[in-house]
C-alpha cells in the first residue's frame, strides 16, 4: 500500500534521478510530519562545516536562512556522530537548534521530543534530518522508522544530485556558481535567497562567470555587488588565482596611478623602491574595481589603454608589462547618464560593460528578507551567547514591509541592533531572546526623510568687491556648502557641482577653501 510518505519519497527521489538540483524536499517534509505527528521536520545539508537547511516544514520561515555550525550545536553535533536514529531524552541539557522556532508556540518555546538521524553517503555524511514535537512523548518506533526511511532516501537523492552535478562539469557545462560560493565564501558572504530575482542573477553569473568578458555590476549600495564579483571569480577558470579589490573612490587622487599600475624607485617623492601595482598582483586572476565611477577623468585613459593593450606601465618607467587579467567593476551610479554628463568617458564605459550584471535591491525580493534576517539572527546568536533568537510574528511583517534603502546591509544592522537591545531587555525565556518590533526601531523615519532642507542661500554681499572678488567669494560659498552637504565626500561634492574631482580640489585650493 502507497502511503503519502512512499510517495512524496518517490517524487523526490525521480526528480533527482531528472537531475533536478532542487527536488520537492518541501513535499517530502510535508508526508514526514503527518506520518510522525511531529510539530516541525527539517533535511540539513552538510556543507563545509556548516548544516544547511535545504527545505523545513513547521518553522519559522527565517529558519531557512540560518546556518549551524555543527561544532555551536551539541545536538545535531551528537546526530552526525550517530550510526542511527538518535532520540533525545525529554530532559536532555543539549539546547535544540529550532528552540523558539516554532510559530504559534509562544509559551511553549522549548522542544521537547527531538529525534534525528545522520544522512549517509558513500564517501561519508551529507547531512542531517530531524523531527521535532513540542509535547513529550509524541515519537513512537514507528516514527523513528519512517525517519530512519527517509534519511536514507535523503543521502541517495542527495547523491544522484552530486554525481549529475560531476557530470555536467566533466562535459564541460557551466559550474554552479552556487557550489563555488558555498566551498569558497565564509558563510556571511554566501548568497541567501530563492526568490525570482534572486534566481535571475545567479543565472547571469553562470552565464558569464566562465568567460574572460568584463563585467559592471550595476546596483544601489549594499545590494552585495562585492558578493556577485566574488562570485563571478569563483565560478571561473581564474579560481585559482587571485581576487584583488581596489576601492577607486578611496584612493587619493595624487596616488590612484601607483596603486593600479605601481612604481619605480624615484618615481615621486617618497618613492623609496619599486612596487607592484594592483594589476601586476592580480595577473592571471580578477581585478576588482569597486565604485569605479569615483575614478578621476585623468585617470580613466590610462586604464582603456591597459584594458585595450593588456599592457601596463610602472610611474616613472617606460617599459611596458604585460599582464592577463579580467576585469569586474561595480557602481552604484547611472554610469550612461555620468557619460551624458561628460563625468566618465564614453569609451571606458564601453569597454567596462561589455557584460552588464544588474543586482536587484532588497524590496524586490520579497520573502529573501526573512532568509537573509534568519542568516543575521543566527549570527547574532552565537556573538551574544544565546540559546534561542527569534522575530515575533509581528516583527516578520515589520521587516517585509520596510522599504530598506539601505538594502542586505541595512537589514543586518538592524538586525545587529535589535539583538543587542532585547537581549538588554531580557525579551525571552531561558535565554531564548524574541526580537518584538520595538527592537527593530523601524518607525523611525528614514535617513533621506529627515535630512534637514536645504538653507536658503543668502545673497552675496558684493559692495566694495571686483568682479574677479566676488566671482570668487560665490564660488568658494558654492563648493562649501556641497562639501557641508555631502559630509566632506570631495567625489561626491563634485558631482554635485558637476566637476572632476581633480579639478574641484584645484579650484578648492585657489580659492581657499580648508582641505
Amino acid at each position: 500500500m502507497t502511503t503519502p510518505l512512499n510517495a512524496a519519497c518517490e517524487r523526490v527521489l525521480r526528480e533527482a534521478l531528472r537531475g533536478n538540483p532542487a527536488p520537492p524536499w518541501q513535499l517530502w517534509l510535508e508526508a514526514l510530519t503527518e506520518a510522525t505527528h511531529a510539530d516541525s521536520c527539517s533535511i540539513l545539508e552538510l556543507r563545509g562545516a556548516d548544516l544547511v537547511p535545504l527545505a523545513v516544514h513547521g518553522l519559522s520561515p527565517d529558519a531557512l536562512g540560518r546556518r549551524f555550525p555543527v561544532v555551536e550545536h551539541p545536538r545535531l553535533q551528537a546526530i552526525m556522530r550517530s550510526a542511527d536514529v538518535l532520540r533525545f531524552p525529554a530532559a536532555s541539557p543539549l539546547p535544540d537548534p529550532f528552540d523558539g522556532l516554532i510559530p504559534n508556540a509562544a509559551d511553549h518555546l522549548h522542544v521537547h521530543d527531538c529525534a534525528g538521524v545522520p544522512i549517509k553517503g558513500t564517501n561519508g555524511p551529507l547531512g542531517v534530518l530531524t523531527i521535532d514535537a513540542l509535547r513529550r512523548g509524541t515519537f513512537n518506533q514507528k516514527s523513528l522508522d519512517a525517519l530512519r526511511t527517509c534519511a536514507n532516501l535523503a543521502g541517495a537523492c542527495l547523491e544522484i544530485i552530486e554525481r549529475l552535478s560531476r557530470m555536467q562539469d566533466a562535459m564541460e557545462r557551466q559550474n554552479l556558481v552556487s557550489s563555488a560560493l558555498l566551498q569558497e565564501l565564509r558563510p556571511d558572504q554566501q548568497f541567501i535567497g530563492r526568490s525570482a530575482p534572486i534566481r535571475a542573477l545567479l543565472k547571469e553569473i553562470d552565464t558569464v562567470a566562465n568567460s574572460d568578458l568584463t563585467v559592471l555590476i550595476t546596483g544601489e549600495t549594499g545590494t552585495g555587488k562585492e558578493l556577485v564579483a566574488r562570485a563571478i571569480h569563483y565560478g571561473s577558470t581564474r579560481n585559482d588565482r587571485p581576487l584583488i579589490s581596489v576601492n577607486c573612490a578611496a584612493l587619493p587622487e595624487s596616488l590612484v596611478e601607483s596603486e593600479l599600475f605601481g612604481h619605480v624607485a624615484g618615481a615621486f617623492s617618497g618613492a623609496t623602491s619599486n612596487r607592484r601595482g594592483k594589476f601586476e598582483i592580480a595577473d592571471g586572476g580578477t581585478l576588482f574595481l569597486d565604485e569605479i565611477g569615483e575614478l578621476p577623468m585623468t585617470v580613466q585613459p590610462k586604464l582603456l589603454r591597459v584594458l585595450q593593450s593588456g599592457e601596463i606601465q610602472r610611474v616613472g618607467s617606460d617599459a611596458n608589462i604585460k599582464v592577463n587579467v579580467r576585469i569586474v567593476a561595480a557602481t552604484n551610479r547611472d554610469l550612461a547618464e555620468e557619460v551624458r554628463a561628460g563625468r566618465f568617458r564614453a569609451d571606458l564605459y564601453h569597454r567596462i560593460s561589455i557584460y552588464p550584471v544588474q543586482v536587484p535591491p532588497l524590496r524586490q525580493r520579497g520573502r529573501d528578507i526573512l532568509l537573509l534576517a534568519g542568516n543575521a539572527l543566527e549570527r547574532n546568536r552565537a556573538s551574544l551567547h544565546l540559546r534561542g533568537l527569534r522575530l515575533a510574528p509581528a516583527s516578520q511583517q515589520a521587516l517585509l514591509s520596510a522599504s530598506w534603502p539601505g538594502n542586505v546591509r541595512e537589514l543586518e544592522h538592524t538586525i545587529s541592533r535589535a539583538a543587542l537591545k532585547a537581549a538588554a531587555d531580557g525579551a525571552g525565556s531561558d535565554r531564548i531572546v524574541t526580537i518584538e518590533p520595538p527592537h527593530l526601531d523601524l518607525a523611525k523615519p528614514r535617513l533621506e526623510q529627515t535630512a534637514p532642507a536645504p538653507e536658503q542661500e543668502q545673497p552675496i554681499d558684493t559692495e566694495g568687491l571686483t568682479l574677479a572678488q566676488a566671482s570668487a567669494k560665490f564660488q568658494r560659498g558654492l563648493i562649501e556648502r556641497a562639501l557641508a552637504a555631502q559630509q566632506g565626500n570631495w567625489a561626491a561634492a563634485a558631482r554635485d557641482l558637476g566637476l572632476d574631482r581633480g579639478n574641484l580640489r584645484r579650484l578648492a585650493k585657489r580659492l581657499g577653501v580648508a582641505q
